[in-house]
C-alpha cells in the first residue's frame, strides 16, 4: 500500500517549527489572530465581545505575547477615554495561509473522522 502522507520538506528543521509553535501556543492565540484577520484594526473591548470566554486577564497576555514575539501590533491612542488598538505585523499577515489552511482542514472530512477515533 502506499502512502497517503506528503513529506515534511527537508529544509524545514524541526527547530523552526517548535519556535513557530511556540508563537502561536496558548488558548487564544489562534482565536486573536482569526479575529485580526477578520477585521484590523481592532479594539480591546472588540476583541472582549468576541472571545467572550476569554478572561480579561488571559486575553491581555496573549496579545502582550503576540506583540513581543512582533506578530501583532499595539497602538496606543493618548486621549480620553484611553483608546487601544490591535493589528498585525508584516510578519502576523504571512500567517495567514497556515491559519487558511487550518481552517480548511476543520472544514474537512478529516475532523470528523479523527473526532470519531
Amino acid at each position: 500500500m502506499g502512502s497517503t502522507h506528503k513529506k515534511v520538506s527537508v529544509s524545514c528543521t524541526i527547530d523552526r517549527v517548535e519556535h513557530a509553535v511556540s508563537i502561536i501556543e496558548g488558548r487564544w492565540k489562534l482565536l486573536i489572530l482569526h479575529h485580526l484577520f477578520v477585521q484590523a484594526p481592532r479594539r480591546f473591548s472588540d476583541l472582549r465581545r468576541a472571545i467572550p470566554a476569554a478572561t480579561e486577564k488571559m486575553l491581555i497576555q496573549q496579545l502582550r505575547a503576540l506583540e513581543s514575539d512582533g506578530i501583532v501590533r499595539r497602538k496606543d491612542y493618548s486621549q480620553v477615554p484611553p483608546r487601544v488598538e490591535y493589528s498585525l505585523t508584516p510578519a502576523g499577515a504571512a500567517l495567514e495561509p497556515a491559519l487558511n489552511a487550518l481552517h480548511d482542514w476543520a472544514a474537512s472530512k478529516h475532523l470528523e473522522d479523527a473526532a470519531r477515533g
